[in-house]
């Protein structure tokens, strides 16, 4: 390697030790911060990515960036040209920002991402508005800034942020199929779903510790390291931390086990995408996630598409019975009827609990809202209604308070503003990664149905997980799955499932 190349890698390797620090400190906010410390916190975090920023677009990061050149062969060539190509689209970006706007972005993040968990609380948006609104002004700022310097528009930049080359031209013709199909599928899968008998309900109390409990014993079973990672609780459920250190988060309902499992699954499918990346490349930006599209389909992959297939209902039900302590007279607790309620399917309010079938009702929503807000067409004040109005419209349901309505997520609190669709998209190339591993590997499915998950972590660490960013993420869908980015999988998912009724699906 030439010199300009190796200095350049030793400098990113110091600012992922940076970011390693935000990430636990990021988590640390989340989870375990009292209330009083979060005003000097978010001015440590506004400190931190204002270093970040610094590092990154010092006189020398071009000058080297500028010079470096990658002299290999082979793979070695691949992986280092592509971390180069990494290097320069980070400092293209980082130097489209001034300091000062990063420094106030973080602190308006993190001091509105406080004040939205009691707002949420409360069902109370006016109290938040105020906070949210310098968090929108300043994400505009990022986003005009940020499109000037790629030659974007505004929302293609902050969409460019978390899934680097996606454009909304890409997803729109997406989404305007699933638009015109959703609507049509989901009364037929009501339709199949009402002719058959009801299932049976489980009833608890079911108490944390023990819902705790069957949550690591499922971490394990998927591949899950607990020396380099760990469960806690939070307000919304996410994964976060640092290199070799992955920690997730869920929340608990004591009446029902379902939805903290669930997540438990959902963020452990994020999780084991992190502890897979290769281990030689974690500090360079070519070894960490190709974008959230890929990782947002490792969770779903996970918990959608496998864990709540009939296969794995049946291993997990007398699980699932002996962690949480059920005694041997309640009924219900077989495989058949655990993967009925797994797979209900009825509309609801929050995004996070909805069901497979209905979940991209809730993104549909919730991108139209983002689009039009950064563009400035719609007004802070008046997103509650609007996003009670398209609710009402794609899911038939009345939302009685913000609390099940704009304040659920904190996603555009801590201004993570074109973030959303990357969900839906995730569903899709879940559903085309599943097809695609279990055509590959016909032992897969079976394996899964006896709590093995080796066969398809396997596959998943050679087609995805250790590819990290040595390819873009349609390059890495298209040779795994033989298929670009389509709904395609994801509806034939669907009706396999829920309308024919296929005993693994």
């Amino acid at each position: 390697m030439n010199t300009a190349y190796l200095s350049l890698e030793r400098h990113f390797a110091r600012l992922s030790s940076l970011n390693d620090a935000i990430g636990i400190l990021s988590w640390d906010k989340e989870v375990m911060m009292p209330s009083g410390a979060a005003e000097r916190r978010a001015e440590n975090m506004a400190m931190l990515e204002g270093l970040r920023h610094e590092i990154l677009t010092a006189p020398a990061m071009a000058e080297l960036l500028a010079e470096a050149g990658v002299d290999a062969t082979g793979e070695d060539a691949v992986w280092r040209n592509a971390n180069l190509a990494a290097m320069r689209r980070l400092h293209k970006r980082a130097t489209a920002l001034p300091q000062d706007l990063v420094e106030a972005f973080s602190h308006a993040t993190s001091r509105c991402e406080i004040v939205w968990r009691s707002a949420r609380e409360t069902s109370d948006f006016a109290t938040l508005q105020p906070y949210m609104a310098e968090v929108l002004r300043l994400t505009r700022a990022v986003a005009d800034a940020t499109g000037e310097a790629l030659g974007l528009n505004p929302y293609d930049a902050l969409l460019d942020g978390f899934d680097p080359g996606t454009r909304q031209s890409d997803i729109d013709p997406v989404f305007a199929r699933l638009r015109a199909d959703l609507p049509g599928l989901i009364a037929g899968v009501l339709d199949h779903q009402a002719a058959l008998p009801p299932a049976i309900p489980l009833h608890g109390p079911f108490p944390v510790a023990r819902q705790e409990a069957l949550g690591r014993v499922l971490m394990r079973q998927l591949g899950f390291d607990m020396t380099r990672g760990r469960l806690d609780v939070s307000t919304h459920p996410f994964c976060g931390g640092a290199t070799f250190d992955v920690r997730l988060t869920t929340r608990y309902d004591e009446a029902d086990f379902i939805p903290a499992m669930m997540g438990v699954l959902h963020e452990t499918g994020h999780a084991l995408y992190d502890m897979g990346l290769p281990a030689a490349w974690v500090s360079q930006p070519v070894g960490q996630a190709g974008g959230m599209t890929l990782h947002e389909s490792q969770s779903l992959l996970m918990e959608m598409q496998f864990c709540r297939s009939g296969a794995f209902a049946r291993w997990l039900a007398p699980h699932a019975r002996t962690a949480l302590a059920i005694p041997d007279t309640a009924s219900g607790w077989d495989g058949a009827n655990l993967h009925r309620l797994l797979t209900h399917v009825e509309p609801g309010f929050i995004r996070v609990d909805a069901d497979e079938v209905t979940y991209p009702a809730h993104i549909l929503v919730r991108y139209e809202l983002e689009k039009a807000m950064i563009a400035g067409d719609l007004a802070l004040a008046d997103l509650p209604g609007a996003f009670n109005d398209g609710i009402h419209a794609l899911l038939g349901l009345r939302v009685p308070d913000d609390r099940r309505g704009c304040l659920q997520d904190i996603h555009w609190p801590e201004g993570l503003f074109g973030y959303f669709p990357c969900y839906a998209l995730g569903a899709m190339a879940a559903a085309q990664f599943r097809a695609a591993a279990c055509q590959q590997n016909p032992d897969i499915l079976p394996a899964v149905g006896k709590g093995d998950f080796a066969p398809l972590l396997a596959w998943l660490r050679q087609n995805v997980h250790g590819r990290a960013s040595s390819a873009t993420m349609p390059q890495i869908l298209r040779e795994a799955t033989g298929r670009p980015l389509e709904a395609d999988a994801y509806l034939a998912h669907i009706r396999n499932r829920y309308i024919d009724r296929a005993p693994d699906a």
